[in-house]
This record gives structure tokens, sequence and C-alpha cells, in this order.
């Protein structure tokens, strides 16, 4: 792709220049309103057959709603429904879903949206198309972040502030041309991204089959079975025993050390230093009421998690909530590492979400007393062992190829964005 002939400053401090004939216009002079939505005690005045469908939250443009039955009509619903070439931006929120937005495509049943969503309601001389393009770039996130104020557990920028931004406008024929070109383009990029996704599923799915093979059955697949009384497993091999957890695991409780650091136990097994994954999103208590200390080697399992798999072998010195179930083997036969990959079978063939309901959607309170009440296959040691270097080898060449993939997709998703933020700030010329 070329560059145009000729260019000018843009004015604008985060785009240095664009093309001589685009213009650069503040987006009130781009869109005829912006409403903020209303809330449904509002707009409520008693049941009717009148259907409403309240627009929840938007991420990467995708629009998630939320049915809430049928209102009488009034007046103030009409103000707040929404029309195809409606733009949404969430402006009061997270800081990082600050300048999420979504472009309206129907008007299927009413539809009204919340107060952390601003409405922009385009002019007839607007390409609503172009302009949700140009919402997706970098360029225009930041400066709805570098706008944004703080506000009670979140961040807000104003409508008036929002109308001030400043963004460069082709004509509507170019408009119009570079929406169809990155149609065509991003599409073409968004379904090499799903076969790379689909081929990541299938790799996990193999990863996973592999896993529950042998540590149901072993290695050897000529191997006698037997029936066995264990309720997700029909059959071991016939010199494998049975026992109940409590007899094979210690429960520690250990007293925390003040150089010990927060461990979290995520739902791809790995039991680590919360600084060694990620810090955001989660709750950090004050009071430490009921933290226990965690030992490089111990068995953790999530209480809360554990139906997702989050269970595993720690590997740091740490501490943690109560929610976690931390032990050590009882006797030298039991070999954590072996264990632990079952009770993640256990979590992902969904028994572990059969044995309680939680008060969360897809939750189970798998708890100490319902843990130790498991019967356990029991291969002998050095069976145990072969298993787990046998699955870590499997697993390394599988994840190898796991990690090319998402560097593959990584990489589309980063060429995606920047051919967008290129083309819509004429960065790019579109023949």
């Amino acid at each position: 792709m070329e560059r145009y002939d000729s260019y000018k400053p843009s004015g604008i401090s985060w785009i240095c220049e664009i093309p001589s004939h685009w213009e650069v216009l503040r987006l009130k002079n781009l869109f005829l309103g912006f409403s903020n939505g209303t809330t449904l005690n509002q707009i409520r005045n008693g049941e009717t057959d009148y259907p409403v469908t309240r627009i929840e939250t938007i991420s990467k443009g995708v629009i998630n709603k939320e049915k809430v039955g049928y209102v009488e009509y009034s007046p103030i619903l009409e103000k707040y429904l929404l029309n195809p070439g409606d733009i949404l931006i969430s402006h009061i929120n997270s800081f990082e879903r600050i300048g999420n937005s979504a472009l309206v495509h129907y008007s299927d049943t009413p539809i009204y949206h919340g107060m952390n969503l601003l409405r922009l309601v385009p002019q007839k001389s607007t390409n609503s198309n172009f302009s949700f393009l140009f919402f997706q770039c970098h360029y225009f996130l930041g400066d709805m972040q570098r706008r944004c104020k703080p506000a009670i557990n979140q961040v807000s920028v104003s409508s008036a502030k929002i109308k001030d931004i400043q963004i460069p406008i082709p004509p509507l024929d170019e408009q119009k041309k570079i929406v169809e070109f990155l149609s065509t383009k991003t599409s073409l990029i968004d379904a090499q991204q799903r076969e790379r996704e689909r081929e990541l599923r299938l790799l996990d799915e193999l990863k996973q089959a592999e896993i529950a093979n042998v540590v149901t059955r072993g290695l050897n697949p000529d191997v006698p079975m037997r029936d066995t009384n264990i309720p997700w497993l029909d059959k071991v091999p016939a010199h494998w025993e049975e026992k109940r957890a409590k007899y094979l695991f210690i429960k520690q409780n250990r007293p925390v050390r003040e150089e010990d650091e927060v461990i979290t136990c995520f739902r791809d097994g790995q039991v680590t230093l919360r600084k060694n994954r990620r810090t955001e999103g989660f709750t950090e208590s004050f009071k430490e009421i009921g933290y226990q200390g965690i030992r490089k080697g111990d068995l953790v399992i999530h209480q809360m998690d554990a139906f997702a798999g989050s269970s595993g072998v720690s590997d740091s010195d740490g501490k943690s909530t109560p929610v976690y179930i931390v032990c050590t083997p009882a006797y030298e036969y039991i070999y954590i590492p072996y264990f632990a990959l079952v009770f993640r079978r256990m979590g992902l063939n969904g028994f572990i979400q059969s044995l309680y309901r939680g008060i969360r959607e897809r939750s189970s309170n798998f708890s100490y007393d319902v843990f130790c009440n498991q019967i356990l296959p029991i291969p002998p040691i050095e069976e145990q062992k072969a298993i787990v270097e046998y699955i870590q080898q499997k697993n390394a060449a599988i994840d190898e190829m796991i990690a090319n993939l998402r560097a593959e997709i990584d990489f589309l998703i980063e060429y995606k964005q920047r051919l967008i933020a290129d083309v819509v700030t004429g960065q790019l010329k579109v023949d």
C-alpha cells in the first residue's frame, strides 16, 4: 500500500500528519446527539406486553444484552431506543474498559442502554462505520483514557470532553471506500484468527484426552483392568489400589511468615506467586484473616474453582487465603504431582461440579470435608512418577505448538489493529 501524494499537519497531538484533503472535526460536529442512558426504574410504569432489552456492557465491538421483560410504553422509553448506525461508547467503567465501543446493527426489539454507555447518533453526512473503525484505534482509546477522572471504584469521561475529541475525516465517498476495504481485509484476518483458535482448541483437547487416558489407565494399554468403587472412573489397572483421600494426605495449616507473598492457584493447574502471572482482577485483603502458609511441593486445591481445574503443585513458598486446601503426602508412596493431575481430571470431567451447587454460576464448594472422602486410584509409586514424566514430555511438544499458534494469533491481532489505525488516519492510501 502506498501513501497519499501530500500531507499536512493534523493539529492533533497523537497524529502527526493527515492527507492534505482531509478535515479535522470534533465529534460534536459528526454526531447529532450524545445521550446518557437510563435505569430500568426510570422507564418501568407497570407490566404490559411491551418487550424491552437492555444493553449491559460492550466488549470488542460486541453488545451484551439482557432481557428485562415487559414494561409500560412511555415517551421516556422512546428517547433511549437505539437505531441501526448508532454508536455506543463506554464512558463510565474501569480504566481498561473506557472507550470500548459498539456499532448498533439491529432494531428488532425496543432496546435501551445503561448509564455507563454514551449514545452517539450520527448525522446523515457521517459514515458511522468509518467512525466506529476509528474508535477501535489505540489513538482514540488513548485519548479517552487521558481524559479520565476518578470516580467511586471506577473512572469516567464526561460527554463534554468526548464531544471535544478531534478525529481526521476524509470525504464521504472516501470513508465508504475505506470501510469496504477494511471490511474485506479484516474479514480475511479474522478468518485466519478463527482457524488458529480452532487449532488451539483441538490441541488442548488432544492434550487433555492424553492426560485423562494415562492418569486413569497407566502407560501399558495391554494391562488387565478391573471395576472400581470410584464414582467417576469405571475401570483401573488390576494392580492399582483405591483409598479415600483422608488416608493419603495430611491437611496443612501453617503459620504465615513475614516474607511470604500471595500464591494463586490458576485454572490451568499452575500454582505460583501471583506476581508471576498477573495482579489485575484480584481483590486484595487489608486484613489477612485465616491466611495460611504454602511451601514448594504442596498439593493446592481451590475449593471454589476446583471444578474448573484449579489444583496443582506449588512451585513457590508463600501464603494463601483459607479457600485453598493445602496438603502434603501421608506416606512415601504418594507422589503429589500425580495426584494433582487426578484432581484436575475430577474437575475437568464434571465430577467435582456434580458434588455441590455453589452460590456462583458454575461453581462448587469442594471443601476439605468433601475432598477427604473421595476415593482415588493409587498406582505403584514408580508408575505414578512414570505417568507424570510421560505427560510432561508429551505436553512439552504440544505446548510448543500451542505457543506458536498463540504467537500467530497475537501477530494477527496486532496486524489488524495496525492496519485499521494506518488506514483510518490516512497513513496508508486505499485504492
